[in-house]
């Protein structure tokens, strides 16, 4: 008795194929987020045994002197990425972020280049509006560069309000992603700003602020749609 060839229509390949490379694009991705977890957590623990060292010293010279010799150890005994400023923003990303479990949730969702970026905004509450909005909006380490390089922050309405006020919107924000209009609306506009100069008119200023105001949601995010310019 001879062997039937089994023969799959054109139609059930290409769906098995499809399923099968979904399967194998989830578990490279799940693969990159262990791995980017595991490298960031590592930086971290780094961070704060240098940190735990050179407190314990409390001398800034015995820092420095510490950070210098162990970039040129480690970098012959693993090679290159260990440099002095790699092991300083380790050091960083430890008195920046002091918690284990909210670096671990970060870690999660970020990238170790993500996290560079943002351990050298020194005010908290900025830092902490740029990571939730990153988080959401799944920002790109460039464009995450870009949003700060841009006063984003500086930007909102929300800047202007009292800290414990910017703490309770940024709560909102990571617990239900709800967006308020103070993340959205600029405070006015000042000429110089909208680039107006000597004589304009009332539709300069209005074609001015819409031009900005637009910009401005885009780069927050996907919540809000500009509709029209009345």
């Amino acid at each position: 008795m001879r062997n039937k060839r089994i023969v799959l229509a054109k139609n059930e390949l290409r769906n098995l194929l499809k399923e099968i490379a979904t399967l194998i694009n989830q578990s490279k991705q799940q693969v990159a987020l262990a791995i980017n977890s595991e490298i960031t957590m590592l930086y971290w623990n780094i961070g704060k045994a240098l940190n735990s060292n050179i407190l314990r010293h409390e001398r800034a010279e015995y820092g420095e002197q510490v950070v210098t010799q162990l970039a040129l150890k480690l970098t012959e005994q693993f090679g290159k990425g260990w440099s002095k400023q790699q092991l300083w923003n380790c050091l960083r990303s430890a008195e920046r972020i002091q918690d284990k479990e909210k670096i671990y949730a970060l870690s999660r969702e970020l990238s170790w280049t993500h996290i560079k970026i943002l351990i050298f905004i020194n005010e908290d509450i900025k830092r902490d509006f740029y990571t939730q909005l990153c988080q959401r909006e799944k920002w790109s380490t460039r464009i995450l560069q870009e949003r700060i390089d841009s006063m984003l922050f500086e930007r909102t309405s929300l800047s202007k309000r009292p800290a414990t006020l910017i703490k309770k919107e940024l709560a909102l924000l990571k617990s239900e992603g709800t967006m308020s209009p103070d993340l959205v609306f600029r405070d006015p506009y000042v000429l110089d700003f909208l680039n107006l100069r000597d004589t304009y008119s009332e539709q300069d200023i209005e074609s001015a602020i819409l031009k900005e105001l637009q910009q401005f949601i885009i780069e927050l995010g996907t919540d809000f749609a500009f509709l029209a310019r009345q």
